[in-house]
């Protein structure tokens, strides 16, 4: 197991330095061939797929302009970093565009959510409705193709994806070409990155984690040649303590923590050019709820709370996305937060944005796992709005 040292984390920060055109600028102005003649059909396959509707697309960077126009204070967010991650408005992707006049499948959705200012989407795969245009899945060359032209169509940019990661370790032909398929479709879409919704391992046990290092670092590294940071998300259980000494139970495996956390052990054990996190604020935060106390090697109990924000300004190159969802308190159901609308819960997102900077390398992905309702199929999108205008105002305090 390669430890990854201070001296080529600092290499991998200099080289995007926090004064650097944005990634999707590089991006765009340095494609290679390959991605160029994708970027090509995907806009002869927009003329052909799509009309044109006016403005239509600069509609997302205009509203998130008039947004912003006459407020004073610094921007937390600017306006085209303001995302969302589709799962939560899975209802309205998945639904008939035949049985209603709500927005459904991922065209419709799409201009929606550029009419309410968001500048940015994260997919969490690529399946809408049989009667959508393109069909029910949109997982492939071609359906990557049609994908792109709407999003062209009203101004937004792809950032990432919760999509496939090989299960297999060694890995299997088939889970590599697989892969190869989902980088394939990332680049036509313009991703900058490539993740999953899943911790790397759910275990607590550091031979556990020192395996999925090596399996992240390989699939990191057949990413990072295909101009593509792969990442991965956190639930609050990646957070926990990492069992990595004292007393071995009965199978021989460790009892009692150092009080290192397991993503902590991650981001020590995987290389900073080939592997990324997105950091599920709200996760985080249940994690600094339960995780607080740890048995250490030589039996006693210890506390160390953890610091979401501190771990990121520590680490602030490796977290180039967040999942932005709030939470008000709950003392009932175990995690310490009941999920809500951005902006709506006790989460302090001025003070975590303000703390970890670096306004224009993060992207936040507004998220609510809740917003589709059995009763209510407009909520999705309306908690978008309100999640949307929520973020958009958001300013550093002034001392």
């Amino acid at each position: 197991m390669t430890l990854y040292s201070d001296a080529s984390r600092t290499e991998a920060a200099t080289a995007s330095a926090p004064d650097a055109p944005d990634e999707g600028l590089r991006r765009t102005l340095g494609v290679d061939r390959r991605r160029f003649l994708s970027t090509c059909t995907a806009v002869a396959a927009g003329a052909v797929a799509a009309p044109v509707f006016g403005a239509a697309p600069a509609l997302a960077q205009e509203h998130g302009r008039d947004r912003d126009h006459g407020r004073g204070g610094q921007v937390l967010v600017p306006p085209h970093k303001r995302g969302i991650i589709l799962y939560t408005v899975r209802d309205a992707t998945g639904r008939d565009p035949l049985a209603t006049d709500l927005p459904s499948g991922f065209r419709e959705v799409f201009k929606q959510l550029a009419r309410h200012g968001y500048s940015q989407v994260e997919f969490a795969g690529y399946r809408q409705h049989a009667n959508a245009p393109g069909g029910a899945s949109l997982e492939s060359v071609e359906g990557a193709k049609l994908l792109r032209s709407w999003l062209d169509e009203y101004g937004l940019r792809a950032q990432g994806n919760h999509g496939f990661i090989p299960p297999s370790w060694p890995l299997t032909t088939a889970d590599l070409d697989t892969f190869k398929k989902h980088l394939e479709i990332a680049n036509i879409l313009g991703m900058a990155h490539m993740g999953t919704g899943g911790d790397p391992t759910g275990s607590s046990y550091r031979a556990d984690w020192d395996v999925a290092a090596d399996k992240w670092n390989a699939l990191g590294e057949i990413a990072r040649r295909e101009g593509i940071k792969l990442y991965t998300h956190n639930h609050d259980g990646a957070y926990g303590f990492l069992l990595d000494g004292g007393p071995l139970d009965d199978q021989g495996r460790p009892t009692r923590s150092s009080g290192i956390r397991k993503l902590e052990y991650f981001l020590k054990v995987t290389d900073p050019k080939a592997v990324w996190l997105e950091m599920d604020i709200f996760w985080a935060h249940v994690a600094q709820y339960k995780f607080h106390t740890y048995t250490a090697h030589d039996g006693s109990t210890r506390k160390n709370v953890f610091d979401p924000a501190g771990l990121v300004a520590r680490n602030n190159r490796r977290y180039p996305l967040f999942h932005a969802k709030d939470g008000v308190v709950s003392t009932t159901n175990g995690m310490g937060y009941d999920m809500v609308p951005f902006g709506t819960g006790v989460i302090d997102y001025t003070t975590f944005f303000s703390r970890v900077g670096q306004r224009n390398y993060h992207n936040p992905m507004i998220e609510d796992d809740n917003s589709p309702s059995a009763t209510d199929p407009a909520q999705s999108l309306r908690e978008a709005k309100i999640s949307y205008d929520n973020l958009a105002a958001l300013r550093k305090r002034r001392h």
